[in-house]
C-alpha cells in the first residue's frame, strides 16, 4: 500500500473569515489523505505589547487581564470550529500559543514534523501600513516553515451582474 501523501496538516486560524476558508480546505484535505489535523491559533503578544506601549488599548498593568481574555476568545472560537458538522471523521487536536503568529507557526510546523501547513491568505487584497512594511504572515511561514505551505484567498465574491442573470 503507498504512503499517504499528507499525514499531518496545520491550519493556523485567526478567525477571519480567510482562515476560516482555509480550515475548511485543510478538513477537505485531512479528510482525503485521512490525516491528523493540528488547529493552531496564536495569541499575538507582541502586538499587544506595542498597542499597550502605545496606550491604545489599556493601562500596562492590565496586560495580564487581556491576554486571559483573548486566551477565553480563542478558545470559545476553537470549540466553534471543532462542534461544526464538517469535522466528523478528522482527527483534530487543538493548540493555543501566545507570540509571535508566523514564528509560532513556523516553530509548530518543524517541532510538530506536519507534512502540509495551510493557512489564509488575502493575497495582497489589505493594504494595512503593517503588511506594507512588513510582509504577511503567510509570506514569512511560506520561507521559515520548513515544509510545502498551501495559501487559501477567500472565494471570489459573486458580481453584481451574474447575480442579475441568475448565476452564484
Amino acid at each position: 500500500m503507498a504512503e499517504s501523501l499528507f499525514t499531518k496538516i496545520l491550519v493556523p486560524v485567526d478567525f477571519s473569515p480567510c482562515s476560516e476558508e482555509a480550515f475548511r480546505v485543510a478538513l477537505t484535505l485531512a479528510r482525503t489523505f485521512q490525516a491528523k489535523l493540528l488547529l493552531l491559533h496564536v495569541i499575538d503578544t507582541s502586538t499587544l505589547a506595542t498597542f499597550n506601549q502605545m496606550g491604545l488599548l489599556a493601562v500596562p498593568s492590565d496586560a495580564q487581564g487581556q491576554k486571559r481574555r483573548l486566551r477565553h476568545h480563542a478558545r470559545l472560537n476553537v470549540r466553534r470550529l471543532l462542534e461544526s458538522e464538517a469535522i466528523k471523521g478528522v482527527t483534530v487536536t487543538r493548540i493555543v500559543l501566545e507570540g509571535g503568529p508566523f514564528v509560532e507557526i513556523a516553530k509548530t510546523a518543524r517541532m510538530e514534523k506536519v507534512d502540509l501547513v495551510v493557512m489564509g491568505s488575502y493575497g495582497g487584497r489589505s493594504g494595512n501600513v503593517d503588511k506594507i512594511f512588513f510582509g504577511s504572515t503567510a509570506e514569512k511561514v511560506v520561507r521559515t516553515a520548513g515544509c510545502p505551505v498551501l495559501t487559501v484567498p477567500l472565494p471570489p465574491k459573486p458580481s453584481r451582474s451574474s447575480l442579475v442573470k441568475g448565476k452564484t
